[in-house]
């Protein structure tokens, strides 16, 4: 799980934020950290050293939750030695679980939901003052639009732009909905605007987020027109997007992809399962056969396009010949990567309330270690086929391990590492793939 280390002040006192979980809520704390900074808080980068912590969460499965549980539990030493430290849970724990983290952890101070963040200042006040801060009421207008998010430990190069909130897929597995709230789409002209400051300001590539962002509509504008708008803003702007449910995947949308090249040549398409009987169950409403026929337009209509996916072994009834199904949907799309985990039913979800969770833990672990393995497959022949080939690279920065290499992704979202020699962030450099691993390319600058 990705975990993101941010820091803040209000006036004379220090705020950390920590964050967990997906691409949205690293987009929320940038939100967060807005509405602070408007009210006087500054960064700090000693949690030692806080007078306030914020910990924006996720629900999204049981061993998130346990981790965050398990990591606030470390902060009660910090509450011992300075009686006056504010501890804050922020996100979709913070909603799903309101007054139970009150209750049964007695030194959090703070609980606020996704849509409650510009009453952030308030609810500190309240603390303050000798009360408890909670607000998780949800919204069905608040979308942010008008705050410019700060961007926290950016590397300058790279940003999201949350372009809408909420879900109402209502998939019988999922939380989102009941912890984000109903589906709204945020203003194009702000989502716009916002694009051309990162851009204006030396950021070279954004991601649009959103739970379903093919759904997204504004006035008449479809995502399509969202992302045809913003790719004008300059070619030198790289677009992505995350993510893309299956049922609302259109060949308008391909035939965008397609004809802008500043638009990435990725797309994130979460499978989920590749039996039909299991997707009906889960009420992704499309069958295996619509999502393989988006797979073959993808490919179709962008050749060269890197495709992802997400997985859930061990889902519910799910039988062998289940499976077996998703594991030839995973060797058919020739994924480039994956994320996978094993099913764990969430409280009050469909499944929870209608099916009974009756895969054994120790086959719902043989299954998902049977489609890790499957993937670094498929990931290591997708990587070796790019051997040869010559790719744009947005530097990002200097390799993790050594530096004297730097490394960016290509346009299919691909992580390439090739020597430094001269290069900065911000760089489209062409780099010639001379080897890979399954987890990333390595060429020479050319």
């Amino acid at each position: 799980m990705n975990i993101l280390l941010n820091r803040y002040y209000l006036k004379s006192k220090k705020v950390y934020i920590e964050t967990y979980g997906c691409q949205m809520n690293f987009s929320d704390s940038e939100i967060v950290a807005s509405v602070l900074k408007d009210e006087g808080y500054v960064f700090s980068g000693d949690i030692k050293d806080a007078d306030v912590i914020l910990v924006n969460t996720c629900s999204i499965r049981d061993n998130a939750e346990k981790r965050v549980r398990n990591r606030i539990q470390e902060f009660k030493a910090l509450k011992k030695k300075k009686n006056s430290l504010i501890i804050g849970i922020l996100g979709c724990m913070a909603e799903r679980l309101k007054m139970q983290l009150l209750e049964e952890e007695k030194f959090v101070d703070l609980i606020a939901g996704p849509d409650s963040y510009r009453d952030l200042p308030l609810l500190l006040q309240d603390v303050e003052s000798g009360q408890k801060g909670v607000n998780v009421l949800l919204s069905h207008e608040e979308t942010y639009s008008d705050l410019s998010p700060v961007r926290i430990d950016s590397n300058g190069i790279t940003a999201f732009i949350s372009i809408m909130r909420g879900c109402q897929n209502f998939c019988s597995y999922c939380v989102v909905p009941f912890t984000r709230g109903k589906e709204r789409s945020r203003d194009a002209h702000s989502i716009i605007g916002e694009a051309e400051k990162l851009f204006n300001e030396g950021f070279r590539e954004i991601t649009l987020l959103g739970q379903n962002v093919n759904s997204y509509l504004w006035e008449g504008m479809n995502f399509a027109g969202l992302m045809k708008k913003i790719a004008e803003i300059n070619p030198l702007l790289r677009i992505r997007f995350a993510t893309s449910h299956p049922k609302d995947m259109s060949d308008e949308l391909l035939d965008i992809i397609a004809s802008y090249p500043n638009i990435c040549n990725y797309i994130h398409l979460p499978a989920q399962s590749g039996s039909s009987r299991i997707l009906k169950l889960m009420n992704r409403k499309y069958d295996r056969q619509w999502y393989l026929s988006r797979i073959d337009a993808i490919k179709s209509k962008i050749p060269d396009c890197g495709i992802s996916t997400d997985i859930i072994s061990g889902f519910c009834s799910e039988t062998e010949e289940d499976h077996k199904e998703t594991l030839s949907l995973m060797a058919y799309a020739a994924y480039d990567f994956a994320f996978m985990f094993k099913y764990s039913e969430r409280p009050d979800t469909t499944a929870a309330k209608k099916f009974k969770d009756d895969v054994p833990e120790d086959i719902k672990l043989k299954r998902l270690n049977e489609v890790i393995e499957l993937q670094k497959e498929l990931s290591l022949n997708s990587n070796r086929k790019d051997i040869g080939k010559v790719f744009e690279v947005l530097v990002e920065g200097l390799s993790k391990r050594s530096k004297d290499y730097v490394s960016g992704r290509n346009s299919q979202n691909k992580m390439v590492i090739f020597p430094q020699i001269g290069f900065k962030p911000g760089d489209y450099v062409k780099v010639k793939i001379t080897d890979c691993t399954s987890a990333s390319l390595k060429g020479k600058a050319i």
